[in-house]
């Protein structure tokens, strides 16, 4: 492992190269999300989910199957059409997954932020509004007006952010 330089006495310009390199909080907390859904089993889609509070991760989550299930990347998506679109039945989203991994470990998400890399859907929109999540932040949007109308309605907060020149920014 490299040791840590020191930036009083570093003269390889590292440390200022980094210090430029700082990523907003919305862009730091956007990196771990789309990290996060690296580990997603779903060929058809990976989405990734971060939950901070404080500027502080409380849970992360990523599309898949239940633990123990087999994985779509294994068997094969299981698809429905839903409301008119082919939907796979055999995973959870990661928005599902970050709240259930909060119940899980007794961690309350009241008041805090979603950083997703998509935008929710309907049913997921819904269980963030009851677990008291106040506001999601996301890149790719999602053709589900129904669910923007409802957040809209419940007062739930949700922001697209976009990338420019390499930063994301609300």
């Amino acid at each position: 492992m490299e040791r840590f330089k020191d930036p009083a006495v570093d003269t390889s310009g590292e440390h200022t190269a980094l210090k430029k390199a700082r990523p907003s909080w919305d862009e730091y907390f956007m990196r771990i999300a789309h990290e996060v859904a690296t580990r997603s089993t779903c060929p058809r889609l990976a989405v990734g989910a971060v939950v901070v509070r404080d500027k502080r991760i409380l849970t992360t989550g990523y599309n898949g199957s239940p633990s123990g299930m087999p994985h779509c990347e294994d068997v094969g998506c299981l698809i429905r059409i839903v409301d008119g679109r082919e939907s796979c039945q055999r995973t959870l989203h990661a928005e599902q997954n970050a709240i259930i991994q909060a119940a899980y470990h007794g961690v309350s998400v009241r008041d805090s932020v979603l950083y997703c890399t998509h935008q929710p859907c309907l049913l997921c929109t819904k269980m963030i509004m009851n677990a008291g999540i106040e506001e999601v932040r996301y890149v790719v949007g999602y053709p589900d007006p129904l669910a923007m109308q409802l957040a809209d309605d419940g007062g739930l907060n949700v922001v697209q952010l976009c990338h420019q020149a390499s930063r994301i920014e609300p």
